[in-house]
């Protein structure tokens, strides 16, 4: 007999109300039960029953606690079902902590967990403190700093104490794109109450980071701000950061993802183990090299359920491989995992609905049109339909529940074709071509269009982009980039879409990032070692995230 069975059987008893030796009264309302199921559930009634009342009493009154609760709770004893929604999770958490029903509390804390949101997140760690529950303390804490430039909007935030938006803004953790929002968010917190508030300035003012900030900002928003002027020691430590701005290293916020450039060619044209990761924040490269991996270029790189995955390319002596390893982010090691049906270098690869796509590629002999998806919960490789054309050097993206490939090479020409993948109907249509031929490019969703960028035309590398709008099926140019590149790497940071190396007559180690708002290329640091042939991905919602990200040091 299971687990489950037994309590529908424990259910059946109480129903009939067989074998009952107990009373539990609530609000002049009656509850027959078995004292072994509940003292079998908490150590509030194993308590009730053998420390706090007499041998033979049967009768127990329990305050506090509605008679609609005590129905729920006592279902849950014999059932371990409960039915918690909006409106009752929160009586239901006070009711299961005050019996100590610890699996009852779980499930609440679950439940305030997925309901976290912008609107609320505030509320919800608020309400952890008054309770022990460190876990959801610290799950809903997180959610305030990772959507803070939301939350800031809120009626909630205006509701916090000086030192709980102190505790915010001091956090590395913090994530805002510009230190300005931080600034902004502690004006809109002292007028909501000017009177009362304005005497905080001097707690909450020194959090923000002011050597962080463009100085133009500084200028004209902070310092002619009244609660600056009205303050001429705040006005003092300003000027002086502008000062000194060009000589201090400013302490960034830990950025909210970690782009990571994986192997690929150095510029003697050898195969490269390094791996580098990119702290947006710090605009800053640093090594994270596993000198035990082999080396890979002409790879795929995906970030799925917190490991790294590189997908074929080729190693050691240049031939094409269906291997697949994959890098545990907690641990930094490497494993072996299921190989692909197909050899496959100069592969593109994507994910989609929690499964790794591999498509296309070279395996030494013919340019591929197949192409396969790989199931991490069974560690298998399945085959889809195949592409219209046959591709190496292709780029691909996941966007809207489908997948889009662009150009590539077909073994006689650079190709300008791009198609999509639904799969709902396991299918491939050809949707309109690049206005350019592009090998070697890439291709990314962002700002909810696809972007090709760059590329070889079969002459000359390219620095042109264009954008892909599936609603209209048309193309349009963007500003080019600054430094022309193929066989790059290309993912999106914050907002920003970056291409990583590349080639442009020999390995580049140059980065450059992209804003969709002002159509503008801009340099970013670029990485320690020049490389072709890599490839990229975007790490996110990491529990040591820091280890991945340049040292803050007080």
């Amino acid at each position: 007999m299971t687990q489950r069975d037994r309590e529908l059987d424990y259910k059946d008893l109480l129903d009939q109300e067989l074998f009952c030796d107990a009373v539990i009264r609530v609000e002049e309302v009656d509850f027959n039960i078995h004292k072994v199921i509940l003292a079998n559930c908490t150590s509030y009634f194993r308590n009730l029953f053998t420390v706090w009342s007499e041998p033979d009493e049967k009768v127990y009154s329990i305050p506090v606690i509605s008679s609609d609760m005590m129905k729920l709770i006592i279902e849950f004893a014999y059932t371990g079902s409960v039915n918690v929604t909006e409106s009752n999770a929160l009586r239901v958490f006070m009711a299961a902590d005050y019996l100590c029903f610890e699996d009852l509390v779980q499930i609440c804390c679950n439940f305030f967990e997925k309901l976290l949101c912008p609107h609320n997140c505030i509320g919800i760690w608020q309400f952890t403190k008054n309770y022990h529950l460190p876990e959801l303390q610290l799950k809903a804490f997180h959610y305030v700093l990772s959507h803070f430039e939301q939350v800031v909007f809120g009626e909630e935030f205006l509701q916090l104490s000086a030192q709980d938006v102190s505790d915010i803004i001091s956090s590395d953790n913090l994530n805002v794109r510009q230190e300005a929002a931080v600034f902004e968010a502690i004006v809109r917190w002292i007028t909501h109450e000017p009177q009362e508030r304005e005497g905080y300035a001097y707690l909450l003012m020194p959090k923000v980071r002011l050597s962080m900030m463009p100085t133009e900002y500084i200028q004209s928003h902070v310092l002619s701000n009244q609660l600056m002027t009205d303050n001429l020691m705040y006005q003092a430590m300003v000027s002086e950061v502008i000062e000194c701005k060009d000589r201090i290293l400013g302490r960034p916020r830990l950025p909210s993802a970690i782009l990571l450039a994986i192997g690929g060619l150095n510029s003697s044209m050898d195969l490269t183990n390094v791996i580098e990761a990119f702290d947006v924040r710090a605009n800053c490269w640093m090594n994270i090299t596993n000198l035990s991996e082999r080396p890979r270029a002409y790879h795929g790189a995906a970030y799925l359920g917190g490991y790294v995955y590189c997908v074929g390319g080729f190693a050691q002596v240049f031939i094409a491989t269906n291997s697949v390893r994959r890098f545990d982010l907690s641990t930094r090691t490497w494993q072996e995992v299921a190989p692909m049906h197909y050899r496959r270098r100069s592969v593109c690869v994507t994910v989609l609905n929690g499964c790794i796509y591999a498509m296309g590629g070279y395996d030494g002999h013919t340019r591929l049109s197949s192409a396969e998806f790989y199931q991490p919960e069974t560690n298998q490789w399945l085959e889809i339909a195949p592409m219209h054309d046959q591709r190496s050097k292709a780029s691909c993206t996941a966007f809207n529940g489908k997948i889009y490939i662009c150009g590539g090479y077909d073994g006689n020409e650079c190709l300008q074709t791009a198609e999509c993948y639904n799969p709902e109907t396991n299918q491939w249509t050809l949707i309109s071509p690049m206005s350019s031929r592009r090998s070697g490019l890439g291709v990314i969703a962002y700002n909810n269009h696809v972007y090709a960028v760059g590329g070889s035309d079969g002459t000359a590398e390219l620095q042109t982009a264009e954008v892909y709008n599936p609603h209209t099926n048309t193309w349009r140019s963007v500003s080019s980039m600054m430094t022309p590149r193929c066989s790059f790497g290309i993912e999106v940071v914050e907002d920003r879409l970056f291409v990583v190396g590349g080639f442009c007559d020999n390995t580049i180690s140059n980065v450059e990032y992209y804003d969709s708002e002002t159509n503008e290329w801009s340099q970013a640091w670029g990485m320690d070692v020049g490389r072709g042939a890599l490839s990229c991905c975007v790490l996110s919602g990491l529990p040591n995230m820091a280890d991945y990200t340049i040292p803050r040091e007080n």
